[in-house]
């Protein structure tokens, strides 16, 4: 079984060799210590593959499939993002329409289109569904919602009016605005959703455990090399927050969050 790696939640393409510089730092300390670390991340297989697949040395997952799907995985750290809508290992997400848009409030998108990347996201669906409901007060609120596969394309897909409203990881919003300020120029923020843990750093659940220690310590000192500054600047990285012994409990607002839209009647956003 060959290890592998990944870190494809952030890598637009001007992030790429930032990640790989990342992850080299981290595999040269593994195989320093005589650990069979991948050379290369892995960029050709989908996200739910790999958190699925026991040969996961190291990678990043999106939290809330993460706790409603019971994933194979054990958290490793939080990351620490510097970014708007950021805080100490927790982010959030904007809730963005089209600049010329008229309307002002979240409210006033009722019977309008939604985009999400993914039905398990939770910055682009758990979150917008979260500010949603209250609005919702137990109805239909939107006309429709589209699936685009990415927050990109969601942002495409507001941009060409093929949706009104998305709701955008904090963190892939700055992204987007330092790398690619075109794609985002055009779009305003209505509102902002609850924050929430980042998307942890996490290993598979059969990593044995003087590896995930051997993961930590690396994955501690990549953050504090000053070899990287550039590389974690490019990120947004400004460092790991640790987790404590019962990681996944720093994840329970994600599952308390898809309850309370469900106790407002409005357990799936639509």
């Amino acid at each position: 079984m060959t290890a592998c790696s990944f870190l494809g939640m952030y890598d637009l393409p001007a992030q790429a060799s930032a990640n790989d510089r990342l992850w080299t730092a981290i595999a040269t300390r593994l195989i320093a210590h005589g650990i069979a670390a991948p050379r290369h991340l892995t960029r050709d297989r989908a996200p739910a593959d790999l958190w699925n697949d026991p040969a996961l040395l190291f990678g990043q997952a999106c939290g809330y499939p993460l706790v409603s799907r019971a994933l194979p995985l054990r958290i490793l750290a939080l990351p620490d993002y510097d970014a708007p809508g950021c805080a100490k290992g927790r982010h959030r997400s904007l809730i963005v329409t089209r600049a010329a848009d008229p309307a002002a409030t979240l409210a006033d998108f009722r019977g309008r289109r939604a985009a999400i990347n993914d039905p398990a996201s939770n910055t682009g669906m758990n979150l917008f569904r979260a500010v949603v409901a209250p609005v919702a007060q137990g109805n239909r609120f939107f006309a429709d919602v589209v699936v685009t596969g990415s927050h990109r394309d969601s942002i495409r897909a507001i941009l060409n009016d093929e949706a009104d409203l998305a709701a955008i990881d904090a963190v892939t919003h700055a992204g987007l605005a330092r790398f690619e300020p075109d794609l985002v120029r055009g779009l305003r923020i209505v509102a902002e959703t609850p924050s929430s843990p980042t998307l942890p750093f996490v290993t598979a659940r059969s990593t044995p455990v003087d590896t995930v220690a051997a993961l930590r310590i690396a994955l501690k000192e990549a953050m504090a090399d000053p070899a990287l500054d550039d590389a974690r600047a490019t990120l947004f990285l400004r460092g790991i927050v640790a987790v404590p012994p019962d990681a996944f409990a720093a994840l329970g607002a994600l599952g308390a969050m898809a309850a309370t839209a469900a106790a407002l009647g409005y357990p799936n956003l639509a």
